[in-house]
Formats: C-alpha cells, sequence, structure tokens
C-alpha cells in the first residue's frame, strides 16, 4: 500500500477492501470513505507472542488497525516523515517512530546487543533507545517519523558509514552496527568536537539519518 507524499509532514495512504494497515494511535488527521480506526492489542503483525516480546522490551507502541475503503491523511506532532519501500528485506526502526505501515509486513523485535555484542547493548543506552528495536519485514511501505527532514545514505560493502547516534531513524538490508568512540586526551579536557560516540553501519542496504539530534 504506497503513501503520497502530501507534504514533508503529512502522507496520504489509500485503504482498499480486503486489506489493512496499522498507524500509530493519534496518527489520523483526516480521510475519505468508509474507512475503520479499530485499538489494534496484538501491535501489529506477528502474533501473540511476537506482541508480549514487544511489550517486554518496551517497544509495544499502541497502534490502530486501519481498515475499509477510501483514503486516509497522517501526521503527527509536526514531525517530517520519510517513506521507505520495502521489498523482501527487514527495516530496523525505535516503535515510537512508526508512523503508518503496511499490514502485508511482519513486525517483530531484536534485541540490539545481537548486533555489535556488548557494543551495541552500550549503543542504546548512548542513544536512550533502550537495547531493543522494532523490525519490519516484507513487501510493503513505511512511513516513519524524524526530526528536520531525513537523507538515506547508501551502504556498501567496503564503505562503512559512521553516523551520530542521535541522529539515527533507521536503517535496512543486510547491515552490522557497532559503537566506536572517538574518545581522545582532548575529549578529556573539554575540547574535543563533542562527537565522542559513531555508529559504524557496514553491509549492504542504507541507513537514514535526521537533520537533529532531537529524540522524538
Amino acid at each position: 500500500m504506497p503513501f503520497r507524499e502530501i507534504n514533508s509532514k503529512m502522507v496520504e495512504a489509500t485503504v482498499v477492501p480486503g486489506q489493512k494497515m496499522f498507524s500509530q494511535r493519534g496518527a489520523m488527521l483526516a480521510y475519505r470513505g468508509e474507512v475503520s480506526f479499530t485499538p489494534n492489542i496484538q501491535g501489529g503483525q506477528g502474533g501473540v507472542m511476537s506482541m508480549i516480546g514487544r511489550r517486554l522490551a518496551n517497544e509495544a507502541t499502541p497502534l490502530m488497525t486501519v481498515e475499509g475503503n477510501g483514503t486516509v491523511m497522517f501526521g503527527h506532532g509536526g514531525h517530517h516523515i520519510q517513506v521507505i519501500n520495502l521489498a523482501g528485506d527487514t527495516l530496523y526502526v525505535e516503535a515510537d517512530r512508526l508512523l503508518a505501515f503496511d499490514g502485508t509486513l511482519q513486525q517483530g523485535t531484536m534485541f540490539m546487543g545481537s548486533q555489535g555484542g556488548v557494543m551495541g547493548m552500550v549503543r542504546g543506552q548512548v542513544t536512550g533507545q533502550g537495547l531493543f528495536t522494532t523490525t519490519l519485514k516484507g513487501h510493503g511501505a513505511v512511513a516513519v517519523m524524524a526530526h528536520g527532514g531525513v537523507i538515506e545514505l547508501p551502504i556498501t560493502p567496503g564503505r562503512e558509514v559512521h553516523v551520530d547516534p542521535q541522529a539515527y531513524v533507521a536503517h535496512h538490508g543486510d547491515v552490522r552496527n557497532k559503537l566506536s568512540t572517538a574518545l581522545s586526551w582532548r575529549d578529556m579536557v573539554g575540547r574535543g568536537s563533542g562527537e565522542a560516540f559513531q555508529l559504524e553501519l557496514s553491509g549492504s542496504g542504507a541507513v537514514y539519518v535526521q537533520a537533529s539530534e532531537e529524540k522524538l
């Protein structure tokens, strides 16, 4: 279910009979046609066990199931919106950044320590995003929120991308991540750049970076 970008802070989705989508509660701005919005106790696709995992991981952002026949406009908090189209791969994104996504996508939770070992866990503490992240896998579209707009940076073998952890929004593809430190004696005496920690992503895929270090 593709999204049509109305402007940088609003998207429109077409809802058709027999297909559903999920949105963050409070994200509906307006709609046309016969469309229903109901609380989703399972928090999306993936079944009860996936729901339990997300709740334990504090990644169970309340969602609405959207069904019917019509068009719906979404936006939330005046945040910038980035539409990401998946073609069978997996998107890694913080749950509170999800605005809306196709009901065909399988939702789950990943322990960040499994990507980068102990440093993956440190990344969760440094970014304030926790040790878990939400995954969406399959074919479909996802609308995510960010501060100040988003740029997509390709990740290719042999060409790692370094990102400020606070500016990280999401990534997809066959990507590994680890937290590296640029701490030096200048940082110790307060004369460094302030970029002591960097998130290094390698492999094949893309990372989405926002033009701000502010969390949602």
